[in-house]
């Protein structure tokens, strides 16, 4: 009996959010805030103390380079989009979830938690709503 070797194929290192998607991300996070009403500054703060500047060129349509941080920042907030729009049918009410003050968060509302800024806090946030539709 003769062995067949296996052939290894090395891991490609790089981002998993190419960069068209990741420029379509940032063109549905400008479209995604406004539905939640954000302003300014909490858009910044949830995009990582993103500059007002750079803020204000991607609500024009001039989205420039997009670092690893920002495309997870980007991802964690379209999970928890999604999720909300499992969670509510109508999507006016998951847009204005996000502000209601929840008693599963001592009180405070979705936003007040994610915009303490950290990635962990929208990774967080994204996993409790994926537990409240019974995500896998």
């Amino acid at each position: 009996m003769q062995l067949q070797s296996i052939v290894t194929t090395p891991a490609t290192v790089g981002s998993a959010i190419s960069d068209e998607e990741a420029g379509a991300l940032a063109r549905t996070t400008v479209n995604l805030f406004k539905a939640w009403n954000l302003t300014d500054l909490e858009a910044c703060i949830l995009l990582g103390g993103m500059s007002a500047r750079t803020w204000a060129r991607w609500k024009e349509g001039g989205i420039g380079r997009i670092d690893r941080d920002l495309r997870t920042r980007m991802a964690h907030l379209m999970g928890i989009h999604k999720g909300l729009r499992y969670l509510f049918t109508e999507p006016a009410r998951g847009y204005a979830w996000i502000r209601k003050p929840n008693a599963t968060f001592g009180g405070q509302s979705a936003l007040d938690l994610m915009l303490r800024g950290e990635i962990s806090d929208l990774a967080a946030m994204r996993e409790w709503l994926d537990a409240e539709r019974g995500a896998w």
